[in-house]
């Protein structure tokens, strides 16, 4: 049974990850464009998981961890 609302805490963690993904995509010099062409996504969903409107479900984790160089441990926290 989802939680709806959802507490305040995973929205603050959601935001969390975002700002992860954008940092290492701005230390990978790409842009909102570059990346989600890279990964197969619309550059508004890499715009929403940067804002914390929407998370990235695993599959798309790998990906922008492969993509940024870095891990899904380090873009999830």
């Amino acid at each position: 049974m989802p939680l709806d609302p959802l507490p305040d805490w995973v929205l603050a963690r959601r935001r969390e990850v975002g700002i992860r993904i954008r940092e290492a995509r701005l230390a990978a010099n790409l842009t909102q464009m570059e990346l989600g062409a890279r990964i197969g996504r619309d550059h508004r969903t890499i715009h929403r998981w940067e804002y914390g409107q929407r998370v990235p479900n695993l599959d798309d984790l790998v990906l922008l961890a492969d993509t940024l160089d870095t891990s899904v441990g380090d873009l999830a926290g």
